[in-house]
């Protein structure tokens, strides 16, 4: 029998992240769902559940970590990745409080992050 895919939530609201890591995970064999805001990832959560979500910390209307105290509340089980440019650590020690698997700061060294989603997706 097939092993099912892995599903890949990608949640940012620059279309050329988005683009960047729906080609990235395509190619290394997971199925991809793009969210360009918090308000459509927590949707998905509830309606058809990934994985993992790789999620965006600054994005106008809910940010990051209410994206993720909200995708919580839903489902303890996902694994979620935080990305950040701005290295913030109070929103970073939020994260992690909330359960986040892991944090990715941009611009990011896409073998590093294959890495990292491939061992959060293992466990």
């Amino acid at each position: 029998m097939e092993e099912k895919k892995k599903k890949i939530l990608i949640v940012d609201d620059q279309a050329g992240v988005r683009r960047l890591l729906v080609e990235l995970f395509k190619d290394d064999g997971y199925d991809t769902l793009v969210a360009t805001n918090g308000f459509e990832a927590v949707d998905f959560v509830r309606k058809d559940p990934p994985d993992l979500v790789l999620l965006d910390m600054k994005m106008p209307g809910i940010d990051g970590v209410e994206t993720l105290r909200q995708i919580r509340q839903i489902n303890q089980e996902i694994k979620v990745v935080m990305m950040t440019a701005y290295g913030e650590l109070e929103l970073v020690q939020k994260s992690i409080a909330l359960g986040a698997a892991e944090h990715i700061t941009k611009p990011f060294d896409i073998n590093s992050l294959r890495e990292k989603i491939k061992a959060n997706l293992a466990t």
